[in-house]
């Protein structure tokens, strides 16, 4: 007897490209998974006390200093939140810690 995949029951099922929206549905999402963390999901970058956190000033300063060019900069949900251009011009938002201005995840 032959085997029949999982692949070609789910093809027959589907149509080949009903497999392939799917399939690359998948990967759009395992990709936007790692390429953003942090804040931008509503997880706080840090759990320290706001007491301790550095002014969005100071977060602005470090940022620039590591060469964007910050366009809008705000603290949300525990986090740095700072909408910038990155060397090549590039729009970049980055999730920051606002205890230490270390860059902890980005879109």
């Amino acid at each position: 007897m032959s085997k029949i995949s999982s692949f070609k029951i789910a093809a027959g099922m589907l149509g080949i490209a009903g497999l392939v929206k799917i399939s690359a549905f998948a990967i759009a999402v395992a990709m936007l998974g790692t390429s953003a963390q942090a804040g931008s999901f509503g997880q706080p970058c840090t759990a320290a006390p706001q007491s301790q956190w550095l002014s969005v000033d100071a977060l602005q300063s470090k940022v620039e200093a590591l060469g964007y060019k910050v366009q809008k900069a705000k603290l949300k949900n525990a986090c740095g939140e700072l909408y910038t251009l990155d060397k090549s011009g590039n729009r970049v938002e980055l999730f920051v810690d606002p205890t230490s201005g270390k860059i902890v995840g980005q879109l």
